[in-house]
């Protein structure tokens, strides 16, 4: 019988024990695949690899996390578990190709969907300002949909060079302009004030930090704001929208409405990502 999942190819090799251990999901990037191993499942890692390969016929490489994302640049390390010894992929979301080095720039495939919320949100000529571009899914999105100019900010060097690959790999698919721009967005936004009708500002971990800028970037009649930020099960939603309405009167700005309040996706048991998406005035 054809098994159901990679865990069940494991079955005779681990115990009841290890089994129970086992990554229930993890991330395919192009056909590179990123699992979190459980420390006490370090000396399988290899044979989880394996096993991943042998039921996800499109992976052709395993990789295991070995520490969290992390400085300026959001990559993690990784270890090579199975598989060819590769580190550039392919990413293909809605028929839009990505290049990306998972060792090199920050990537996640779990954000497939929201990319293209927003994307259908803007409408042609509108500018966007994504401060935090990485190598370039929401900008391109935007690009493929609609008539608008696209900032596409990042700090990375890595990712500016894979955003300027990606853009060359879909250009026959833009309706619109992406810019891409390898720079940190704080200094960006004192050269490129009251320009944006919209501004991008995935990054969740300094998301407050980072408001200032984008409301910078913003024209003065206002505009929207995608603010992504992490929520705990301990926090509200309500107490995130007080926080960031606060920050944003601080900087002499107003949010009119809140457009959507959602979880994007899980990060870590009783933790979430979440955008706030917000018009301002």
């Amino acid at each position: 019988m054809k098994p159901k999942n990679y865990r069940e190819l494991l079955t005779d090799v681990l115990n009841e024990e290890e089994m129970k251990l086992l990554p229930r999901s993890f991330d395919i990037i192009g056909d590179i695949a990123i699992v979190e191993v459980n420390p006490k499942l370090k000396d399988k890692a290899r044979l989880i690899g394996s096993a991943i390969i042998n039921f996800h016929k499109n992976v052709r490489s395993v990789y295991m996390k070995a520490s969290p994302i992390e400085g300026t640049y959001r990559v993690r390390r990784l270890v090579h578990i199975a598989g060819e010894f590769k580190r550039k992929t392919i990413h293909v979301e809605y028929g839009l190709r990505f290049l990306v080095n998972i060792e090199r720039v920050y990537f996640s495939p779990r954000l497939s969907w929201e990319h293209r919320r927003v994307a259908l949100q803007v409408k042609d000529g509108e500018t966007v300002i994504d401060m935090f571009a990485g190598v370039g899914p929401f900008a391109i999105h935007i690009a493929s949909l609609r008539k608008a100019i696209v900032y596409a900010i990042d700090i990375n060097p890595y990712a500016y060079k894979c955003m300027k690959t990606n853009i060359r790999l879909n250009l026959k698919l833009l309706k619109g302009i992406v810019i891409p721009i390898n720079a940190d967005a704080r200094y960006v936004a004192n050269y490129m004030s009251n320009l944006a009708d919209r501004v991008i500002m995935n990054l969740p971990q300094k998301a407050h930090e980072f408001v200032p800028y984008a409301l910078r970037f913003l024209k003065h009649k206002g505009g929207v704001l995608h603010f992504y930020t992490f929520k705990s099960n301990a926090s509200s939603m309500e107490d995130l929208i007080s926080k960031f309405k606060d920050i944003v009167l601080s900087n002499n700005r107003e949010v009119i409405k809140i457009l959507c309040v959602r979880k994007v996706r899980e990060v870590a048991p009783r933790r979430w990502q979440v955008v706030i998406d917000a018009l301002i005035r």
